[in-house]
């Protein structure tokens, strides 16, 4: 009889740990959350032009560029990063509408995903036209680097959101 009790102790002990550590972990998640947000919102701040400088003079001392090499990577970066700034605010007006719980049918999901694409080979034209080949290259890396990177990340939060 002792001993039933002692085992049924030690696994409500057991289960009571367990569940403070979910919590936990719980907690940690929202606050990658938040922390994620607020980097967001940091730049989500920035003008175009702000984020284009920021950009270039990022892209200059990884990729050593000349005065000429700046001047036509700052304007393409201002373009980018105003077409992009146009994008945020269409998807927050269209979330502000209510139109999130809409999923994009098929033929919508293929347009999205065939100018995703059209503009990733307009931006790799368009370095190659600015860059040497030896910067060319290592943006190339850097640029492949990055998306693993992206990728892992949205592993892990895709495997966090499915397990809850």
């Amino acid at each position: 009889m002792k001993q039933l009790l002692l085992i049924a102790l030690a696994l409500f002990t057991l289960n009571a740990t367990a569940q403070q550590q979910k919590q936990e972990k719980r907690q940690g998640e929202k606050k990658e959350r938040k922390e994620k947000s607020k980097r967001m919102q940091r730049f989500a701040d920035f003008t175009p032009e702000e984020m284009a400088q920021l950009k270039t003079k990022k892209m200059t001392l990884d990729l050593d560029l000349t005065e000429a090499q700046q001047k036509d990577l700052y304007k393409f970066n201002l373009k980018e990063a105003q077409e992009r700034k146009q994008m945020m605010e269409e998807r927050k007006k269209a979330k502000e509408q209510g139109e999130k719980g809409n999923k994009p049918s098929k033929d919508e999901r293929f347009k999205m995903a065939n100018n995703k694409l059209d503009r990733q080979i307009a931006h790799k034209k368009e370095m190659k036209r600015i860059l040497n080949d030896s910067q060319f290259e290592k943006w190339e890396r850097m640029s492949k680097k990055m998306q693993q990177k992206n990728k892992q990340k949205r592993k892990v939060l895709n495997h966090k959101k499915d397990r809850k």
